[in-house]
């Protein structure tokens, strides 16, 4: 059996901002941003490469083949049952224990601006049917980081992957004082284990409605919104006057805000790994789809790849 090839770290750059990519999971480790002079670690990660190797994290990776949570860690398709290993109780939660987040990708870099990631999932992988061809290209631009995603299978499976960093603008402390505003008046309410119950709901009736710029707080979040088009999807807003706009081809965004954060190794310098030091807006498809008649099915097939462009801008600005 052939040794994993070694971990690998990417910077990008483009004028004063800087990214750090790992071949690990495409795991955003680091992304710096200018203001007043200093660079601002605006996403949160360990500080040691190896550590990620060490305490497997989600913080940056790609998570899949799919995303969020699967109840029962099964589902059916076209007649057949396909059993995943549960890694949350009886759930199977972004790709199973051993899914693509906690695999060393294949990298190459495109220059300083750009690294393209790719990785073939084989038949059977974590219980998933069909080999899957992915790959996964984030490219710099000036203040702005785009994710382009692409999974091409031998055969009908469903694929639904999702960015998945920690965001804190202010480069520490918590993001109680962050102002968010999401382009999305729906959710899909979940039950006590997280699961959407397939209703598709009002999100002021659930306490998630992000229509109008509002503090975070210290509220423990963890739902999926039903964007409603437009752009952009999402706006966040630190007190600094950093601002963050999210852009996306999908049709979901899952809102955490960290109340499960722990410090298993050292953050970056000034940030601390403690529930509600960053928050998350996961682009992605409506979870639980495969086990979910009421929501649209997401299948990849070898005439229709899965694809998804998400963009990220952060930029500078006035404190509030």
């Amino acid at each position: 059996m052939m040794a994993p090839p070694p971990l690998r770290r990417h910077l990008l750059s483009d004028g004063d901002v800087s990214v750090a990519l790992l071949s690990l999971g495409c795991i955003t480790q680091d992304w710096r941003v200018p203001m007043g002079g200093a660079p601002v670690p605006v996403v949160l990660g360990y500080a040691d490469p190896q550590d990620y190797l060490r305490h497997p994290t989600s913080m940056g990776v790609i998570a899949g083949r799919v995303a969020n949570r699967i109840s029962g860690a099964r589902f059916w398709l076209d007649g057949a049952l396909y059993q995943l290993p549960a890694n949350e109780g009886p759930t199977h939660l972004h790709g199973g224990p051993g899914g693509l987040q906690k695999r060393i990708w294949h990298s190459e870099a495109d220059g300083n601006r750009a690294v393209r990631f790719t990785l073939t999932s084989e038949h059977g992988d974590q219980g998933y049917p069909g080999t899957v061809q992915l790959a996964v290209t984030v490219t710099l631009t000036g203040h702005a980081l785009r994710y382009e995603m692409q999974a091409t299978p031998d055969r009908p499976t469903p694929i639904s992957l999702a960015q998945h960093s920690y965001y804190n603008l202010m480069g520490q402390g918590d993001i109680a004082d962050h102002r968010l505003q999401i382009n999305a008046d729906r959710c899909t309410p979940t039950d006590k284990a997280k699961i959407p119950t397939g209703r598709v709901a009002d999100a002021a009736r659930h306490g998630c409605d992000f229509t109008t710029p509002r503090a975070v707080g210290l509220t423990d979040h963890d739902i999926n919104l039903v964007l409603n088009g437009g752009t952009p999807a999402a706006t966040l807003t630190a007190p600094n006057g950093m601002t963050l706009t999210l852009t996306t081809d999908q049709p979901c965004v899952q809102l955490y805000t960290g109340a499960g954060l722990t410090p298993k190794a050292p953050p970056h310098a000034g940030q601390t790994l403690r529930p509600y030091a960053g928050l998350c807006l996961e682009p992605q498809h409506y979870p639980n789809a495969v086990n979910t008649p009421e929501f649209p099915l997401t299948l990849a097939t070898p005439d229709a790849p899965y694809h998804q462009t998400t963009t990220l801008t952060i930029t500078p600005g006035e404190a509030a």
